[in-house]
């Protein structure tokens, strides 16, 4: 598989999760829809991580993977779901609050959050 492939799998997953994010009013949808971004995000990195080496997008290094050297990807998909397990262990804490006081986790029906 070409890095095309990879960077057309992000770019589906980024504008699904965008959509999501935009119509949805169900927070825990929201929520969803932003790791649909980050997941695009992480596939990005890897690929590009992946197929960039000495050789171009199309050489020998690209196909070697780990033992070229180039990590930089990986290093930043595994930054990007510590990032992602904390953003979703904090948002549903938020979502948790917000049924606990409104009943409701509709995001239009509540404009604030009181403590």
């Amino acid at each position: 598989m070409s890095l095309h492939f990879y960077l057309t799998i992000g770019a589906i997953l980024f504008v699904l999760g965008l959509l999501t994010m935009l119509t949805k009013k169900n927070a825990v949808a929201v929520l969803m829809g932003v790791e649909l971004v980050l997941n695009s995000a992480n596939i990005n990195f890897v690929a590009f991580s992946r197929f960039s080496g000495a050789g171009g997008l199309a050489g020998e290094s690209a196909r070697i993977g780990f033992e070229s050297g180039r990590v930089e990807g990986q290093v930043m998909g595994i930054f990007v779901i510590i990032l992602a397990a904390a953003e979703a262990a904090v948002a549903m804490a938020i979502v948790l609050n917000l049924y606990r006081q409104h009943k409701a986790i509709d995001i239009d029906a509540v404009s604030q959050l009181r403590g």
